[in-house]
């Protein structure tokens, strides 16, 4: 369900400047946020009638529009009230107060035309207020319809007795014809009449040719043609004397009851019989279709023409199509703001996300869009989408190549400082200088979100440094040379050196050789005599040991001779005793 609009008090939707019509942008701003379908209410008539009254009680108010108890007009231009429709629901009545006509103060009558003429053009029921009765000065009042007629009125149309119905003329409002103040017997004939035939009575077309006849007709011709659903509302007067100018603060109680009962029924009608402000094609106006169309006839009318109803719904369909193609490219923007970091990585993602957005800004489009059948519009929005990828692949492009750049700055700085000393001025120095740039490459490409730019700047940058790079391999072999030079002419002095070095270490090692040949010999001779004494000693040893062992020999001879000899004296003197003691057993035995 749309949000309703509340508005606490009316507004004044167009001024009435010095006789040049201006409108409010606050009064646009309220209008263009109802999305409800409206129904449009505006009342014209003589000032000092009685109209804001009217307007403030469909409002169901005592008090908004301003109501005059003055002779002087109180209501300047057209003033706006929009409320929730009492009887429609998800419908917005808005209710348009004009200026009263006929005021004496106004310098140019054609102020009061141009008035008129926007009551009806904007309105869905058009409600005229007049005094008293329908007379000839109501009717001729009416009458500036007809100078409508020829700026409204199709190009085939211009003849006002034809009998083919304009093609706008079925989207003009309703006629309600309010007589204020009624005194007459609705009667004719001496029959009672309704309002409503009192009213049709009121435009019957006279017979005859003639001139007069004529002038008599067409505006009651024109009335006809313009509204065929008319309803007429009689009122007494509200109250007696001095209270018609306080009557803002009577209660019903206080008023006359007939003018509270037809008051009753004059709101009951505008609420049951209202119906939505339609345009040709059965386009149903919302409140952004109201605000194109108040800005359209304004600025036609201060123009000095007014657009035919084709040419309004024209109007109608550029301005909220413009507008539809506008939302959806905010909305775009608002949506790539918020999902988009430039650089993106690859190309393929940034048309990824500008897909995704785009298929959400045309369907904020088609939501919006009206009447877009050759889909004029929506070719266009997909025009400046279009080129708003191409913009953003651009600023993706240029802000991946900025990074880039400032990364490479930073990161090959050091590189450029160590240069700029004179680091790789050296033999060798273009080697040490290429495996610092690989290096400073590996640590670039490392580095993520550089986006789609990130190799070809990288190359530009090489590119650049090239100079860089001859001037470091120039300065390398100019030193390299010179120090293969140098290194030669040393490499020669030290095989010189080591030559000479090396015949002295001969001579040494000879020198050596000859010394150590002479310690050998002498050392030689030493251990022969030491064999010499040794032999010498160790054969005295032996005479000796043989000596000791030839004299142990002979006393263990002798020894064992002796032991021998013992022995066998000691046998010898056992015999003898076994021999005697046998002599004695034997003796023993004989005796």
């Amino acid at each position: 369900m749309a949000p309703e609009i509340h508005m606490s008090e009316p507004m004044c939707l167009i001024r009435n400047t010095e006789e040049h019509l201006m409108t409010n942008q606050e009064a646009l701003r309220i209008l263009s946020a109802i999305t409800q379908p409206v129904v449009v209410v505006a009342i014209v008539g003589l000032y000092r009638t009685g109209k804001s009254y009217l307007m403030n009680k469909l409002a169901g108010k005592e008090r908004g529009f301003s109501v005059g108890s003055t002779v002087q007009s109180h209501t300047k231009g057209i003033w706006m009230w929009c409320v929730p429709h009492p009887q429609k629901p998800d419908h917005t009545l808005v209710l348009l107060d004009t200026e009263g006509l006929g005021d004496v103060e106004k310098v140019d009558e054609k102020n009061d035309t141009q008035i008129f003429a926007l009551a009806i053009l904007l309105s869905s029921i058009f409600v005229y207020n007049t005094m008293n009765k329908i007379d000839q000065g109501a009717i001729d009042l009416l009458h500036n319809v007809t100078e409508l007629t020829d700026l409204l009125r199709t190009r085939n149309s211009s003849d006002p007795n034809q009998t083919e119905e304009p093609a706008e003329v079925s989207f003009f409002p309703d006629l309600v014809w309010t007589l204020r103040d009624f005194f007459l017997g609705l009667e004719a004939n001496g029959q009672a009449i309704s309002s409503d035939e009192y009213l049709e009575n009121s435009l019957k077309l006279k017979e005859g040719t003639d001139e007069r006849t004529q002038t008599f007709n067409l505006p009651r011709l024109c009335i006809q043609k313009f509204f065929p659903v008319k309803k007429c509302f009689v009122f007494d007067s509200p109250a007696r004397g001095s209270k018609l100018s306080q009557l803002q603060t009577l209660s019903d109680d206080e008023l006359n009851p007939d003018f509270v009962q037809d008051l009753s029924e004059f709101c009951s009608h505008i609420f049951t019989h209202s119906k939505t402000k339609t345009l040709p094609g059965g386009i149903q106006v919302n409140g952004p279709r109201l605000e194109s169309l108040v800005l359209t006839y304004v600025d036609a009318i201060n123009s000095g023409a007014l657009p035919s109803m084709e040419n309004t719904v024209v109007t109608l369909v550029r301005r909220e199509n413009s507008a539809a193609v506008q939302k959806a490219i905010d909305h775009y923007d608002q949506l790539m703001s918020q999902r988009v970091q430039l650089p993106t990585e690859t190309l393929q993602e940034l048309l990824d996300l500008h897909r995704t957005c785009e298929q959400e800004a045309l369907g904020i489009f088609r939501k919006h869009s009206f009447k877009d059948d050759d889909q004029y519009f929506q070719k266009e929005l997909e025009s400046l989408l279009s080129a708003k990828q191409d913009e953003l692949c651009k600023k993706n492009v240029d802000a991946s190549a900025a990074l880039c750049s400032n990364l490479l700055q930073s990161i090959f700085k050091p590189l450029e400082q160590e240069v700029a000393q004179g680091v790789y001025a050296k033999p060798g120095g273009h080697s040490l200088f290429l495996q610092r740039m690989e290096q400073l490459k590996a640590q670039y490409r490392q580095r993520p979100g550089k986006g789609t730019q990130a190799e070809e700047v990288l190359q530009k940058y090489l590119n650049a440094k090239e100079p860089v790079s001859n001037t470091i391999l120039q300065t390398d072999q100019a030193l390299t040379a010179k120090e293969r030079q140098r290194k030669e002419e040393q490499a020669r002095a030290e095989a010189a050196l080591a030559e000479t070095r090396r015949l002295e270490a001969l001579r040494l090692q000879e020198e050596q050789r000859r010394a150590e040949q002479q310690r050998r010999h002498q050392e030689q001779l030493r251990q022969i005599e030491a064999e010499r004494v040794k032999f010498e000693e160790e054969q005295r040893r032996i005479r000796r040991i043989q000596e000791q062992k030839a004299q142990e020999e002979a006393a263990r001879i002798k020894a064992e001779q002796e032991a021998q000899l013992r022995a066998l004296q000691q046998q010898m003197e056992a015999m003898r005793e076994l021999s005697h003691r046998r002599h004695r057993h034997n003796d023993c035995i004989i005796s």
